[in-house]
């Protein structure tokens, strides 16, 4: 265990490392899909305590999509998804946001207070800090409605600034409402960019259960470590970036192109995964546009 930033679980002292982003703020987004896996949620639990001691400013923005699978099974409530999306009447969001904030987000938050962290767990609705409309899918030309499923409008920016100053590692659901208090299910993934975006960050980090961008999904050895917004927008096109990847890698983008630093998509199966990926730069990094560096990326790949 890492108590008070002692690094003993690992096998080498990242500490040197990690001081040069004393100040900086780093955006976490933890993944549902991660949260099963114990051994590495407790090493999560351990990284944040680790660079919340080096003086690492921490915000963590977390899924939950298989908790509240398991719990709409349980009222027998189906799941429904449209182009990857939870299809959410008034029942579902009922669900959504009793696991979401009442439960995921809590437990995070708890098992960083008890590491000596001062956590505070928030969902999206406290202080409006995510200020939602209401996402529609199309099919061609077919508008669908998807209920209670939204997409950020804005960020409380200030709340959270708050709450950083005072040393506090603010633990967000990603649950957002509009100005007629109507609740919404936003995407994770979004919630974290538009978040980090807001904070200007020096870090957006995606733990997912992949191991980065392929140029062959089939070849692991294949891995795009280093990526530019131009970049992804070609390889859609090529279709090298299909399916699900899609909307994870227009996220990235919108990060970057709305301030946030650098984004690291990165597998938080792995022990540890947080810290060794600033330490070896792990994954695929979506970096801004900056003259010579796409032809360093392409030839990264």
């Amino acid at each position: 265990m890492i108590n008070n930033g002692d690094p003993k679980s690992l096998e080498f002292d990242p500490l040197p490392l990690l001081k040069k982003f004393i100040g900086k703020t780093f955006v976490i987004k933890y993944g549902g899909s991660i949260l099963k896996n114990r051994e590495a949620a407790n090493a999560f639990i351990e990284d944040i305590v680790m660079m919340k001691h080096v003086g690492i400013d921490i915000v963590i923005v977390h899924g939950g999509g298989p908790e509240i699978s398991k719990w709409l099974d349980r009222v027998n409530i189906e799941s429904k998804f449209v182009n990857g999306l939870r299809v959410t009447d008034e029942n579902v969001m009922d669900v959504v946001e009793m696991v979401l904030s009442g439960h995921i987000n809590k437990d995070i938050s708890a098992r960083l207070s008890n590491h000596g962290i001062s956590a505070v767990g928030l969902s999206g609705r406290d202080s409006n800090l995510i200020k939602a409309k209401k996402k529609y899918v199309y099919n061609g030309n077919k508008k669908i409605d998807i209920g209670f499923v939204g997409e950020v409008a804005s960020i409380n920016k200030n709340l959270i600034s708050n709450l950083i100053e005072r040393g506090r590692v603010p633990v967000i659901a990603p649950i957002g409402c509009d100005l007629n208090g109507n609740r919404y299910n936003i995407n994770a993934d979004y919630a974290a960019s538009a978040i980090s975006s807001s904070l200007k960050a020096e870090k957006l980090i995606i733990l997912t259960d992949v191991k980065g961008v392929y140029k062959d999904v089939n070849d692991e050895s294949s891995i795009i470590s280093e990526i530019t917004p131009s970049m992804i927008k070609k390889y859609i096109r090529e279709k090298v970036i299909d399916g699900g990847m899609i909307p994870k890698m227009e996220c990235c983008i919108e990060a970057i192109e709305d301030g946030t630093k650098n984004v690291h998509l990165i597998d938080g199966r792995k022990d540890h995964s947080a810290i060794l990926d600033i330490i070896n730069s792990s994954g695929t990094k979506i970096t801004r546009e900056l003259e010579g560096r796409e032809k360093r990326c392409q030839r990264a790949i």
